[in-house]
């Protein structure tokens, strides 16, 4: 009977598998995100009809460009982050912790103030607050929420920072 060859490699916990299922998810809805703006500026079907600029402010079809052009740059950071927690690497536990605090953060924000900010009654006739409307969007995208929280939760798990070389504990054999 042949022997086994002892496996060395680290075993992946439960938790890493469910970050990089979250990690999916949230590459899915960037995806959406890079192609929604483009489809209802309709360019897929005019190509680029219009000026991107009008003086130094963007038209709606350059902000169109330039939300697609950022949630497709956060879609490819978050393949390669997957790739770099996949494989166990220190560097995707750290950025990946960083990218979901500032995620976190935006999309509470979001959350808590965009509706009071649109929602807002314009004072001495003035126009709503257009800008945060711009900047935070009409409505908090709850699956991101969703997913950012079980991420961090996820990071913070003694057993994924044990595997990851955040956390060492001496009296704890490592896994």
């Amino acid at each position: 009977m042949a022997r086994r060859k002892k496996n060395n490699r680290k075993k992946r916990p439960i938790a890493v598998t469910v970050i990089a299922a979250a990690i999916v998810a949230l590459f899915l809805i960037r995806l959406y995100q890079v192609f929604e703006p483009l489809i209802r500026q309709q360019v897929f079907q005019n190509v680029v009809a219009g000026p991107l600029f009008d003086g130094w402010r963007l038209t709606d079809l350059g902000r169109a460009l330039l939300s697609s052009v950022t949630y497709f740059v956060l879609s490819a950071t978050g393949i390669a982050v997957l790739i770099g927690f996949l494989r166990l690497r220190r560097w995707s536990w750290v950025l990946l912790m960083s990218w979901t605090g500032i995620s976190l953060a935006i999309t509470l924000v979001n959350y808590f103030y965009a509706q009071r900010l649109l929602g807002a009654q314009p004072l001495l006739g003035a126009q709503p607050l257009l800008g945060a409307q711009r900047l935070l969007g009409s409505q908090p995208n709850y699956a991101v929420m969703a997913s950012n929280v079980i991420i961090a939760f996820a990071l913070n798990m003694t057993e994924v920072q044990r595997i990851f070389g955040i956390r060492r504990d001496e009296s704890v054999p490592s896994l």
